[in-house]
């Protein structure tokens, strides 16, 4: 591993060569819109909302999963950029059913909170709203698709900390969505470990505990971070 130098939005900085342009950026302080990005789980590059301009590039590239580079020069909050974001966030808020009926506004809901942080107040698209299942078959859990926004978080903690493979996606475009159990209902479920690693880690009310208010659940995402350390100094055996 070698150190790199490269510049972000004109100012030297320098980093390791595994890292990404993402967390590179946010070491300068600098705060860019995250949905699908999680610490301590595979980056996907799925919800586009950290793009940034690389020079000498003809497209946006995606932060989370761009590999810092010798000389790259890197800018976060181009004019370009700021448009790019806003449209995709009201894609977004249009794709599925986001005007919840109850919201308390406290900042627990990511996709809320990153339409506030960008200035989307309204969306000039027509609304989709698809009318899609609710599963509530698990004793514990359960997944509202019109609220999923298929940042594939869920299916990544299942597999990837918990070891499960429960969650993942079936289909192609706007007609993809989440499945468990092999599209089998959540209940039938014999993988799952009724953990609720993936209700933390949802950004949206699209997976909550039942018996508790969507809009009030707290999400722990501190508990990624607890089990990565633990493995790394070898507490337990996984």
């Amino acid at each position: 591993m070698s150190v790199v130098t490269l510049h972000i939005n004109d100012e030297i900085v320098s980093a390791r060569s595994d890292q990404k342009l993402l967390e590179v950026i946010r070491e300068q302080g600098i705060e860019i819109p995250t949905l699908c990005h999680m610490d301590g789980i595979s980056e996907l590059g799925g919800c586009r909302l950290c793009l940034v301009e690389v020079k000498g590039s003809n497209r946006l590239l995606a932060a989370c999963v761009t590999p810092v580079q010798e000389g790259m020069s890197v800018y976060t909050h181009s004019e370009r950029l700021v448009n790019y974001r806003h449209i995709t966030m009201e894609l977004l808020l249009s794709e599925r059913n986001h005007t919840c009926a109850v919201c308390v506004m406290n900042g627990h809901c990511e996709l809320q909170y990153e339409a506030a942080e960008l200035g989307v107040d309204h969306v000039r698209y027509e609304y989709m709203t698809p009318d899609l299942p609710i599963d509530a078959s698990h004793s514990k859990f359960t997944l509202d698709h019109n609220r999923c926004i298929l940042c594939m978080r869920c299916v990544r903690v299942c597999d990837e900390v918990e070891g499960a493979h429960t969650l993942d996606v079936m289909g192609r475009g706007t007609n993809s969505r989440i499945i468990t159990a092999l599209n089998r209902p959540w209940g039938d479920s014999i993988s799952c470990t009724k953990c609720g690693k993936c209700v933390q880690v949802c950004p949206t009310g699209a997976l909550f505990e039942k018996g508790s208010s969507v809009g009030e659940m707290e999400k722990r995402h501190a508990f990624l971070s607890w089990i990565l350390n633990g493995r790394e100094r070898k507490e337990w055996h996984w």
